[in-house]
């Protein structure tokens, strides 16, 4: 058993996040790692706490693992995008108690919709160890 409190881990600054080969800029994005299971520090399995800043976002990425994400405060607005053309298919506003299941290498973006305040969320993921690109 592994037992903390989200206030005994450490923020860390997410500065850029990689998309088709390119490192595209993360604006005012937290995380917090709170759980991490997984062989020479990747996580097969992971819970994360993030913050946005005001007007903060995440550009579009994806990634291989299953990710669904929790959120606790702030209004956030989720796109997701068409994986062969990055074309915006759906957004949804969300705000507390709303949940998103994003599948492995779907395209999708985050944007903090207040100007004043923050947003977070709980992410929780599940890698499925595939060999696709990223």
């Amino acid at each position: 058993m592994y037992v903390i409190n989200v206030n005994d881990r450490e923020d860390s600054k997410i500065e850029s996040y990689p998309y088709k080969g390119n490192p595209l800029e993360v604006q005012d994005v937290w995380i917090r790692w709170l759980s991490q299971v997984g062989p020479e520090g990747n996580a097969e399995y992971g819970l994360r706490f993030f913050t946005i800043g005001p007007g903060g976002s995440i550009p579009i990425h994806n990634h291989l693992y299953y990710q669904t994400m929790y959120i606790l405060s702030g209004r956030l607005s989720v796109i997701s995008y068409d994986i062969k053309t990055d074309e915006k298919i759906e957004e949804k506003i969300m705000g507390p108690n709303d949940l998103v299941f994003i599948p492995t290498m779907e395209p999708h973006s985050m944007k903090n919709l207040s100007d004043t305040e923050n947003a977070t969320f709980l992410c929780c993921i599940a890698n499925v160890f595939e060999e696709d690109s990223v």
